[in-house]
């Protein structure tokens, strides 16, 4: 009838009180003492309490409100195996139907996805359950409806402080009798070595196998797989040697079992990034001379340089009749360093050196067969290379590209790229570069020299060429054609990237694949496989990627700098990517879209299982059939066999309020007046 019955005293309440005690005790002594009328005078105290408390009659007119239920659907990408998706879909209609027939709820849908970000990595129900309950008052809340396959990764680790008030049902997808592989990397280094072998542990997990030992292939990068046999469930260890710097990919693939649930996880990727362990350079100086001190101290300012230096002060043919023990500390070790150890230098370089007796033709050959075979030669000239005397003039002008003219060209002058220059990485993006003319500080000399355009990435004065890279058999080689880049590193004129220029020129000479001017390679960012193309084409031809699975597409590349140009395709499999543009092969690595979510996505009622009996709830499993829903009062239990029971919270909304008075009326001031006549009359009589 929605009737309540109120009090709004017209005298304080202690004073009321005391009125009433005071009366009673008057009237317990007239009763014990069997006065005439003592209980018409306990009447009228009655009546005169209850007119100063003024009790009112108030009734409200309520419409009531509809209960809500959130559906939390699970997205992610476990969700993608078998038919749990569909399963999914057909609950979401389900429970919206039974929602409509119970009357008075209302049922709100939320869907979840998974490594949306890498904040929020794996599926997490319970985060967007939270956002759905902010906007539900908790009286109004009949309980959540989990659409998972109960790979859920925010579970609360107590439910009596998550703040849930009401039951959390789970409805598993998928089948109580899945079978899964998978290739789980215990161990693998994040950098390695170059050329040293590196451990790399794993196992394969089998649920519902058989655990008979299995091949697995393992590959790195375009390598050919090399086949290993392990037991399910045992650690096996494999070594792999890093080929080069930057990133190194290594893929562990096992075969797939009957009915297996998913193959995604079959397949794992560990990427090594290969450094080197020391980078040892030789460098002979000819001559000192004021850039020779900027040269020692640019290579010595590396920890990860092992440098060893010698400045010929004086050639064997000059006598001055100073003693040798005065210019030199040790002897020249020419036969150790240019024959017994001289394959084991990473880079030589001639610094404004010219043909002496301290090295003989045959050494000077030696060092034409050691660029030939795949060394690194920098040979900085000075005037001397355009001398009959030069390096041109031996042996080693084999692996040089820029032939002098015999001239030396004096003035000041900008360096500058070629348009060669632009587009190669060693060049491409120097600081201070970017322009059209580089803001980079001044040279006074350059050495005369012809050069193939191609091969020149800066000229200097008169556009001679300044730098000149070349690739001679297996081997490498770099000319910069000036005495004067020790002004940059001392800052002459605004100074210039001598530092950046040399670090880059070290890299491309050792052939490491960032600075590789035509590269074809492929990195992960996010969902996406960003592939980029170096070239010094004036075109990018179109990308073919073979996805894991064997699906291929292709991506067209746009140009983002001059030689440099990438496109991205979104990636849906885990696993190794080959690339190929007709001219470059490559692989590049994709891990999952979440790695949380690939770890493991078997079904399972265990995680959901302990809170959803802390709050009351069930989970229950959707190859069964969708359980009925009903209403309940919410202290009781909220789930049996075959149905699932979302609290009554009987809420409603107060639309009208009108209230009596029940002593406030002329009938109810006769009637206390009556009393009192009575109780008089009674003592007179």
């Amino acid at each position: 009838m929605n009737f309540t019955l109120t009090f709004a005293p017209l005298l304080p309440l202690l004073w009321l009180s005391a009125l009433g005690v005071a009366g009673l005790v008057l009237i317990a002594i007239s009763a014990f003492a069997r006065t005439r009328g003592w209980w018409l005078r306990g009447l009228a105290l009655a009546l005169l309490l209850a007119s100063l408390s003024n009790p009112t009659l108030r009734h409200e007119d309520r419409e009531a409100l509809n209960d809500i239920a959130v559906a939390v659907i699970d997205r992610s990408q476990s969700q993608l195996a078998g038919e749990r998706m569909k399963q999914a879909d057909e609950t979401e209609t389900a429970l919206k139907s039974a929602a409509a027939t119970l009357g008075d709820t209302e049922l709100r849908v939320v869907t979840v996805q998974s490594g949306l970000n890498p904040q929020e990595d794996g599926t997490r129900l319970f985060t967007a359950l939270n956002r759905a309950l902010s906007d539900i008052p908790p009286e109004r809340f009949a309980g959540a409806l989990m659409v998972t396959d109960g790979q859920v990764h925010d579970v609360p680790p107590d439910a009596a402080k998550s703040g849930i008030n009401g039951p959390v049902h789970g409805l598993l997808t998928g089948s109580q009798n899945e079978r899964d592989r998978r290739v789980v990397i215990e161990q693998a280094p994040r950098f390695g070595i170059v050329g040293n072998a590196q451990i790399l542990r794993f196992r394969v997990d089998d649920v519902g196998g058989g655990g008979q030992p299995i091949d697995v292939a393992i590959k790195l990068g375009t390598g050919t797989p090399q086949s290993l046999t392990v037991t399910p469930g045992v650690s096996a260890e494999v070594p792999i040697t890093l080929d080069h710097g930057g990133q190194n990919i290594a893929e562990i693939v096992a075969p797939p079992m009957p009915n297996e649930i998913s193959l995604e996880n079959n397949r794992a990727i560990a990427v090594v990034e290969g450094i080197r362990d020391r980078l040892r350079v030789l460098l002979v100086s000819g001559e000192p001379h004021p850039g020779e001190r900027t040269w020692r101290n640019l290579l010595k300012a590396d920890a990860s340089v092992d440098l060893v230096h010698f400045t010929i002060l004086r050639p064997p043919e000059k006598q001055d009749g100073t003693p040798i023990n005065e210019l030199a500390l040790i002897a020249f070790p020419t036969r150790e360093l240019f024959v017994e150890k001289l394959d084991q230098f990473d880079l030589v370089i001639f610094d404004r050196y010219h043909r002496e007796a301290v090295l003989p033709e045959a050494y000077i050959m030696q060092i034409a067969r050691y660029v030939n075979e795949g060394g690194a030669l920098l040979v900085a000239a000075g005037p001397e290379f355009a001398m009959n005397d030069g390096l041109y003039s031996t042996p080693m002008a084999d692996v040089l590209a820029a032939s002098p003219t015999g001239e030396v060209l004096d003035g000041a002058f900008r360096p500058k790229m070629t348009k060669p220059g632009t587009r190669h990485p060693v060049t491409g993006g120097l600081p201070g570069g970017e322009v059209t003319t580089p803001t980079w500080g001044k040279w006074f000399r350059v050495v005369e020299t012809t050069a193939p355009e191609t091969e020149t990435l800066m000229s200097g004065l008169a556009d001679s060429p300044l730098l000149v890279l070349s690739r001679r058999d297996e081997g490498r080689a770099a000319q910069l054609l000036s005495d004067q880049s020790w002004l940059w590193a001392r800052g002459y004129d605004g100074g210039g990237p001598q530092t950046e220029l040399l670090r880059r020129l070290a890299h491309w000479l050792m052939k490491e694949p960032d600075l590789e001017e035509e590269a074809l390679t492929g990195r992960q960012l996010g969902r996406e496989l960003t592939i980029t193309r170096r070239t010094m084409a004036d075109k990018a031809e179109p990308v073919t990627v073979t996805a894991p699975s064997g699906a291929a597409s292709t991506v067209a590349l746009t140009e983002k700098t001059p030689g440099l140009w990438q496109g991205s395709l979104k990636v849906d499999e885990a696993g190794m990517y080959a690339l190929n543009d007709g001219k470059l092969q490559a692989v590049a690595a994709a891990a999952a879209g979440d790695a949380r979510e690939a770890q493991d996505i078997l079904a399972t009622p265990a995680k959901l299982a302990p809170i959803a009996k802390a709050t009351g709830g069930g989970v229950a499993w959707l190859e069964d059939g969708v359980p009925r829903l009903i209403k309940i009062s919410g202290d009781r239990q909220m789930a049996g066999a075959g149905w699932l029971g979302l609290k009554a919270n009987g809420a409603y909304r107060v639309t009208a309020v009108s209230e009596v008075p029940l002593f406030a009326s002329l009938l109810a001031l006769g009637a206390l007046l009556l009393a009192f006549c009575l109780m008089w009359y009674r003592e007179g009589h």
